[in-house]
């Protein structure tokens, strides 16, 4: 057997409905889409939230605000998360990830909130003064990334 002599079971397939094609298919004059009206149309359906031509509940209802398309999100780690790691290690989004402390695509901003016991040198997108004041404080190193 080879790959172009293998064909569906007969029988398994079945041709779709030719619509339209005479009084004698069956399926002739209005093709299966009853008399007139919006839905004999082509295209005839109307989308989502039509509600017959009064005006749509989204239409009626009020705004309120805007989205911000510019505004950077970060994910939050706090210095107390960091006493996980080994003492001199190079800590970097890329290893927060592995530890699932941060999610894959967003910047990193590290808090202050907590102690941290052992010198790092950690690297992300956004420091707070009091997270670079205690790392600082236990020996370790702040870089900010671009």
């Amino acid at each position: 057997m080879k790959i172009d002599s293998l064909a569906p079971a007969p029988g398994a397939r079945k041709s779709g409905r030719r619509v339209g094609r005479g009084i004698g298919s069956g399926c002739g004059k209005t093709s299966s889409r009853g008399s007139n009206g919006q839905n004999a149309r082509s295209g005839g359906s109307k989308g989502v939230g039509f509600e017959g031509g009064q005006m749509p509940i989204t239409q009626k209802m009020p705004k309120r605000g805007f989205f911000n398309r510019f505004k950077e999100s970060y994910d939050i780690v706090n210095v107390q998360d960091l006493n996980q790691f080994e003492a001199g290690l190079q800590i970097g989004p890329a290893i927060l990830q592995e530890r699932r402390l941060v999610n894959k695509k967003a910047k990193v901003k590290i808090l202050g909130n907590g102690e941290v016991g052992k010198q790092l040198k950690v690297s992300a997108h956004k420091f707070s003064r009091s997270a670079v004041a205690k790392i600082t404080a236990a020996g370790g190193q702040t870089e900010v990334l671009g």
